[in-house]
């Protein structure tokens, strides 16, 4: 008997263990790191842009006579490269596009260091497809040239014409240039000030970041992290450069599980596309809707006169305005506290995109969705 007793205490600590595992497993599964939820202030991207040329077009490039901004930068491009054309002279070009050239330029970048560049037209070119961006100056915001662009482009798309046809996959005119852009001048960036470093976390909210500064001073040390608000964590590191960057290193690998956030819905009118979060609940309602479309036929029609009679041909228009509006029974929609439950009810009115964005808007106006809209 008592090894009977042994065996089931064996399985029930074996069940006991595996349960702790798998809630464990669990837990680091939702688990975020820190570097994932905040950032170092201060530490950040700088937006870059310039002017430039690209040639070598097959004939998609701007038509110079209505882009005269164009026929300029061609004439100064020669000038400074010692070929002078009088400033009146027109210029039939059609393998040439003005375009905008835009880079992120990243923190600690460093001279020689390479970049990538985005190029988009500015002119009515039809197409970047097989073109070469000239050497452009890219500036910042204090008009300080940063990076020097240039390279061939890779547009993702293509397209063919003829007389009256036109067939077009993706867009042509925009391209990018990995590795196009040369840094040239360096952004000094500070790591903290003094003894302390600032995190930003990326959304306001009090409870992650309490999580996050409990979490600092249990791995780290008591009073390393101070929550300044619901946004700002200090954090007390080491002065010296080196010791500074494998502490935040250490820092920002430590994981946070992080409160639920606030509840949501995303509506995109143009695209019609509606996103919610799993916080997002619905009460109990009622939802009647019915769709509504106007559809209008026009149609030209040609009324001749008799043969030799003295009477002119007349073109006259006829439309007709048809209204039609579907069934618009009325769905009770049960109170859902998860979303399952919350999809599972919209869907039972059977309503298109378009239509779902006025129900949401609809249920927001009387009580029934508890979360906030935002249309963007």
């Amino acid at each position: 008997m008592p090894p009977k007793s042994d065996a089931r205490t064996g399985r029930c600590w074996y069940r006991t263990a595996v349960l702790a595992v798998l809630w464990i497993l669990s837990t680091s599964a939702v688990a975020e790191r820190i570097k994932d939820l905040a950032s170092v202030q201060g530490v950040r991207n700088n937006q870059l842009v310039g002017y430039g040329l690209v040639v070598g077009l097959d004939g998609t490039g701007d038509q110079t006579t209505q882009t005269p901004f164009t026929t300029q930068s061609i004439i100064n491009m020669l000038a400074q490269l010692g070929t002078t054309l009088s400033t009146t002279q027109s210029l039939q070009l059609k393998n040439v596009a003005a375009v905008m050239v835009t880079a992120n330029l990243p923190p600690f970048a460093r001279i020689g260091q390479q970049i990538d560049v985005t190029v988009s037209s500015m002119g009515n070119a039809k197409s970047l497809r097989g073109g070469t961006l000239v050497m452009t100056p890219l500036k910042g915001a204090d008009g300080q040239i940063y990076a020097q662009a240039q390279g061939n482009l890779l547009v993702p798309g293509a397209g063919a014409s003829a007389p009256g046809a036109r067939v077009l996959v993706n867009h042509l005119l925009a391209g990018r240039i990995v590795g196009g852009a040369t840094v040239e001048r360096e952004v000094p960036t500070a790591l903290g000030q003094g003894q302390f470093v600032h995190y930003e976390m990326g959304t306001t909210d009090f409870g992650t970041t309490q999580r996050v500064v409990d979490v600092i001073n249990r791995e780290i040390g008591p009073g390393t992290a101070q929550a300044v608000d619901g946004r700002l964590i200090r954090v007390s590191a080491p002065e010296e450069a080196t010791s500074r960057v494998a502490f935040l290193g250490r820092l920002e690998n430590l994981e946070v599980r992080p409160t639920k956030a606030v509840a949501k819905v995303i509506i995109n009118p143009r695209t019609g596309s509606v996103v919610m979060n799993q916080t997002v609940t619905i009460d109990s309602c009622a939802v009647a809707h019915g769709n509504l479309s106007v559809v209008i036929n026009t149609e030209q029609k040609v009324s001749q006169p008799n043969p030799l009679a003295a009477g002119q041909t007349v073109t006259t228009t006829q439309s007709e305005i048809e209204v039609k509006q579907g069934g618009g029974s009325l769905i009770q929609l049960k109170a859902g506290v998860s979303l399952a439950e919350v999809v599972k009810a919209i869907n039972a009115l059977g309503a298109g995109p378009q239509d779902l964005l006025s129900i949401l808007q609809s249920m927001k106006a009387a009580g029934a969705l508890r979360a906030d809209l935002e249309i963007i």
